[in-house]
């Protein structure tokens, strides 16, 4: 919604540029306006910092149990 927005493209257009930053590849068309830019910007950041939170989340439990199957916390 917010290329739509900000810069006016189309939804397959705005749809396809959130994807990209989502996958990593930055936005397929040019951004133009200052708004559009900060939405950019601010959207990768997003994006990027929520992957890793949930990352974190999904990886914790199972990194736990390996390291409580390998005896890593067990001091000799």
């Amino acid at each position: 919604m917010g290329y739509h927005v900000t810069e006016h493209y189309t939804w397959l257009d705005s749809t396809i540029n959130a994807a990209m930053i989502l996958g990593g590849m930055g936005p397929v068309d040019h951004v133009n306006t200052t708004a559009g830019k900060l939405f950019a910007s601010f959207y990768a950041l997003f994006s990027g910092i929520f992957f890793i939170a949930i990352a974190g989340i999904v990886l914790t439990p199972i990194t736990h149990r390996l390291l409580h199957t390998l005896h890593v916390d067990e001091r000799e």
